[in-house]
């Protein structure tokens, strides 16, 4: 069995919460886990598995747009704190004789792990973009150079990459593989059912779009606002990851920002998509381009009322497309995983 490193990025809720899933698949083969984490991922991880806590880089959002001066800002105060981190890693490895690392986005893990000659298994849907043949606005291109350059930085040279996606693309390089996303069981056993509220989720307030919500003949249940309160057609609700699920599995539409992990597991539930990608996050812009490319939802660079109408309008066209979406489980991915630990990792001696 191997013991394996597991470096799991902490921004946001989607990459612990596959993660996990991951996790637990390992921990049923017998293999010894150690987790490497911070913020999110600490918190989602520690109550299951053994999580070391490490430096983690973050993107500075603003009003629903990235600000790139404070991400940099961020990144350069918290350099020490990476240094600290970097030397607990190795100790780590040492210490507990780590012979595979896989990483889910997560730098430190990844370049530490090849500074011992270790081999490394990446997990993550960002790999998409550099490692598949795939499509987006040309008016995009800086923001895709940059996004691209941030993912072959984060975790180069893995010995394989196992790459998640709501949509198939060709692939450019032979130690890559695509698998539907990676789905917690509580999505992949729910029951969908249909009421009358649109569950809107945002990462920041956006004053301007509960402007625009107001007006819209619609119910809908808001999360993200920063408040508690019902105000007109529109419940405000606290952070709850038992509230937002109970939400969105009955949800007759979702409207809110294109993060990976929301747009597959609404997709999977079968829920009509309007993304609203952070401004300049390419990452959710490309999902949001998907999205409307494969007719699963739909997405304007500037929404407004009418838009948010239209939207809601052309309902059954999008519950029509997504009666054919390919709804797996997480089983493909697993037995590659499987697959390669056996390949990567030392037999024991009979």
């Amino acid at each position: 069995m191997a013991n394996i490193l597991y470096g799991v990025n902490g921004e946001g809720a989607g990459h612990s919460t596959r993660a996990r899933e991951v996790l637990t698949h390992l921990r049923e083969q017998g293999h010894t886990l150690h987790v490497a984490s911070f913020d999110r991922g600490l918190v989602n991880l520690r109550d299951q598995f053994e999580v070391t806590e490490i430096f983690g880089f973050f993107i500075a959002y603003v009003n629903n747009r990235v600000r790139y001066k404070r991400t940099l800002a961020r990144s350069l105060v918290g350099m020490p704190q990476a240094a600290k981190s970097v030397n607990r890693i190795r100790n780590l490895i040492e210490t507990w004789k780590i012979n595979l690392v896989m990483t889910d986005f997560e730098p430190l893990t990844c370049h530490v792990g090849h500074g011992m000659g270790l081999p490394v298994i990446s997990i993550d849907n960002q790999h998409c973009l550099t490692n598949s043949l795939v499509t987006y606005p040309a008016r995009y291109r800086r923001d895709a150079a940059a996004a691209k350059l941030v993912t072959r930085l984060m975790t180069p040279h893995a010995d394989a990459y196992l790459v998640i996606s709501f949509f198939t693309a060709p692939l450019k390089k032979p130690n890559t593989f695509l698998f539907p996303p990676i789905l917690r069981q509580e999505i992949l056993q729910a029951t969908p059912a249909e009421r009358e509220h649109v569950l809107v989720y945002v990462t920041s307030p956006a004053p301007a779009l509960s402007n625009m919500l107001s007006a819209v003949r619609a119910r809908f249940i808001a999360y993200g606002f920063g408040r508690e309160s019902e105000e007109g057609n529109i419940l405000y609700k606290k952070p709850s990851l038992d509230g937002l699920f109970r939400d969105l599995t009955c949800a007759k539409a979702i409207v809110a920002n294109s993060g990976f992990s929301l747009v597959t597991e609404a997709l999977h539930l079968g829920k009509p998509y309007l993304a609203m990608p952070v401004e300049h996050q390419f990452e959710q812009i490309f999902n949001a381009y998907w999205l409307q490319k494969t007719g699963y939802g739909a997405y304007w660079e500037e929404l407004n009322k009418e838009r948010i109408e239209s939207f809601l309008y052309n309902l059954p066209l999008y519950r029509e497309k997504l009666e054919d979406y390919p709804r797996q489980g997480n089983g493909a991915l697993f037995a590659k995983l499987d697959s390669l630990v056996a390949q990567l990792t030392p037999r024991p001696c009979d």
